[in-house]
């Protein structure tokens, strides 16, 4: 009886491996899938159905954290992506940080205070992240700045501002080429908020371009439209603005997960090239 009932628990405990192994994996398919789409209108109008079904297989399997992790980018990229409401892109900012949050929090526990810790505590904190855990913690990151992006006109959140800088340059100490070079990206945008009148650091923010485009061999598309868009316009520079976007429109974009991202990219550059000389 007692083998019986040992056989039992290891039965029911593979069970429940591979079927959250199932889930994880469905989830980086469906993920995968969207950003390989060529048709932002399409992937537009089928994601919300896909944001309740990862959202209902996450509440299935609350400790799979690759599974947070797929909800997480797939709320953070529908929200900064597609939607224009304030209060919608609110909601689903604050779901996928939400998601981000709790998938540190499993991987580390003693993460688990980093949102109301100080400073000093949560530089602490940032120590015990290895490289192992790079990509982890760049999904933090980056869910984070789409939080802050989205409460805008809440203070407390844009008071987070300096945590998600000291998040993503732990990034990239511990692995600066985590998703085709979108750590720097991400630095460089938050460097480019200011002019440096106000105490912006816009030339920081063009080594962080510029280091990107080197990880990505000049793939990352988003890289040069941000670069354009947030570099070149901060400085006045029409010469590297159209330079930049016109690059962009030459590139071949293939099939990979950069897809759907670098077709967005194409639309954007366009619109931006065609406003430079009222721009300038």
């Amino acid at each position: 009886m007692r083998l019986i009932v040992l056989f039992l628990l290891v039965f029911l405990t593979g069970c429940g491996q591979l079927i959250s192994s199932a889930k994880r994996d469905f989830a980086e398919d469906l993920a995968s899938t969207i950003m390989e789409q060529e048709d932002p209108e399409t992937v537009k109008q089928a994601i919300p159905a896909y944001l309740i079904l990862i959202s209902s297989l996450i509440r299935g399997d609350e400790n799979n954290i690759d599974l947070l992790i797929s909800g997480s980018k797939l709320y953070g990229a529908y929200a900064s992506v597609f939607v224009d409401d304030a209060d919608r892109k609110r909601i689903l900012a604050n779901q996928s940080f939400n998601y981000a949050s709790r998938a540190v929090c499993l991987k580390k526990k003693a993460a688990c205070s980093y949102a109301t810790a100080s400073y000093y505590e949560f530089e602490q904190i940032l120590a015990m992240f290895k490289k192992r855990d790079a990509s982890l913690l760049f999904a933090l990151g980056a869910a984070w700045a789409g939080q802050v992006q989205a409460n805008g006109s809440d203070w407390n959140a844009v008071a987070d501002l300096p945590k998600v800088k000291a998040t993503i340059a732990r990034v990239l100490v511990l692995d600066e080429s985590v998703a085709n070079g979108d750590a720097h990206v991400y630095m460089a945008v938050m460097q480019s908020f200011l002019p440096p009148a106000m105490g912006g650091k816009p030339e920081l923010a063009k080594q962080h371009f510029e280091r990107a485009l080197e990880i990505s061999d000049g793939s990352n598309l988003m890289a040069l439209l941000l670069y354009a868009e947030k570099y070149a316009r901060l400085v006045f520079d029409k010469e590297l603005h159209d330079k930049l976007l016109k690059q962009l429109l030459d590139y071949e974009i293939d099939i990979s997960e950069k897809t759907l991202i670098n077709t967005i990219a194409k639309s954007r550059a366009k619109i931006l090239l065609e406003e430079s000389d009222d721009y300038f």
